[in-house]
């Protein structure tokens, strides 16, 4: 059988622990034997970043520029007991936090409906897609403990050296203070993200702050989502049938939950992150999760949305057996290979990453599935098979 041809290349990610294991599983089994896979290869593994001064991450966020799309494995973002165990010169950003903040992008993230893993909330019918503006708010904060009585004051120094001052809290004793901030052209990217990939998709699009409490940081991002509509995409949104709608995040909250799915929700970068976790779980499992970074300048970058799975790593260095869910990080590479096939005009390589979808879906529907979704499934006597064990029953329904 002769091989799909690539015209141009991926940037492959290569990541940490049980999700680099499983990469490289996924390749040899499910990629390799079907497609002449060209990639631009950059090591992401915790190592080799510290060996770089994470030089690494950089090279791989331009190379993305230069190529358009990218798929990435997880990485580890390391605390101190990571400091220790993986001897670093210092504990290195996150590379999600480096990336997104080189493509200016907006992580949207969707869960993978199968039947037989239901979501908890009975009335959701369709996925919600999560879309996290991935740039300032707490993430990019300075903190500092106030160690006593005295006044914490914002303060703005223009460049000609006026000052503009606003009282925090005048302290009485002991406490804490935190300092937050955003940038116009940044909201301006997660909006036209949001409103084009809503358009991509023919989704409904819903955005939600507490702007009724933050008059002036929460209220500049409603606007700003306003002004773009209005301005560019409210005639595009009513040719494809689709709407925008505003609320506050608690209304918001209240609304997805009586939903039935099938929408856009975009949330600022805290509630994203917290909000992704929750619609993940309801619906199954993290690592049934998609998740691509979308950038306004046509960048796109594909991963799972869950972590490096340490506590299955230990395990398989130990050499016992091991169960880790793939799906999430399979749906990456079938997300990039369709997106990469997609700007190349590549149909083959576009009707490969269908197969390699409907062909997992199809797995865990035969009731051939890893332990994690054994124990939440509504099928009866599912086949619980290891890490290996599931690519290779994929790669036979392939």
């Amino acid at each position: 059988m002769s091989k799909i041809q690539m015209t141009t290349p991926l940037v492959e990610m290569d990541g940490d622990e049980m999700t680099r294991i499983l990469w490289k599983m996924i390749k040899d089994d499910l990629l390799l034997p079907y497609i002449d896979l060209k990639t631009e290869y950059y090591d992401l593994g915790l190592e080799h970043r510290n060996e770089t001064d994470d030089q690494v991450t950089i090279d791989a966020a331009m190379a993305t520029k230069k190529y358009g799309v990218a798929v990435k494995c997880a990485t580890i973002t390391p605390n101190a007991a990571r400091m220790t165990e993986y001897d670093l010169k210092e504990m290195w950003k996150s590379p999600n936090g480096t990336i997104r903040a080189i493509l200016d992008g907006t992580v949207f993230r969707a869960p993978i409906a199968v039947k037989g893993i239901e979501p908890c909330v009975k009335n959701w019918k369709k996925p919600i897609t999560i879309a996290r503006h991935a740039y300032g708010d707490v993430y990019k904060n300075t903190e500092m403990k106030v160690p006593g009585p005295g006044k914490v004051e914002l303060v703005y120094t223009a460049e000609d050296g006026t000052q503009t001052k606003e009282l925090v809290f005048d302290f009485k004793g002991p406490g804490v203070a935190q300092g937050m901030h955003n940038l116009d052209n940044s909201i301006e990217s997660f909006a036209r993200s949001c409103f084009n990939y809503a358009l991509d998709t023919k989704q409904d699009l819903w955005f939600a702050t507490k702007d009724t409490i933050s008059k002036k940081y929460d209220h500049t991002f409603k606007d700003i989502f306003q002004e773009i509509f209005d301005a560019d995409y409210k005639e595009k949104f009513e040719e494809a049938g689709i709407t925008y709608f505003y609320t506050l995040i608690d209304d918001a909250v209240a609304r997805v939950m009586k939903s039935e799915g099938g929408y856009i929700w975009a949330c600022k970068n805290y509630d994203g992150d917290v909000m992704s976790d929750m619609v993940s779980s309801a619906f199954g499992s993290l690592a049934m999760m998609t998740s691509v970074l979308v950038s306004p300048d046509g960048y796109y970058e594909y991963e799972a949305a869950h972590g490096t799975v340490q506590r299955h790593y230990y395990k398989h260095l130990k050499g016992e057996e091991t169960s880790t869910n793939s799906v999430a990080t399979i749906f990456a590479w079938s997300g990039a290979l369709r997106k990469r096939g997609e700007l190349d005009g590549n149909k083959e390589l576009m009707d490969f990453a269908d197969r390699l979808e409907e062909a997992t879906i199809r797995t865990i529907e035969e009731g051939k599935m890893t332990k994690d979704l054994a124990l939440i499934t509504t099928m009866e006597n599912p086949t619980v098979l290891n890490s290996e064990g599931f690519i290779k029953a994929i790669a036979e329904n392939l």
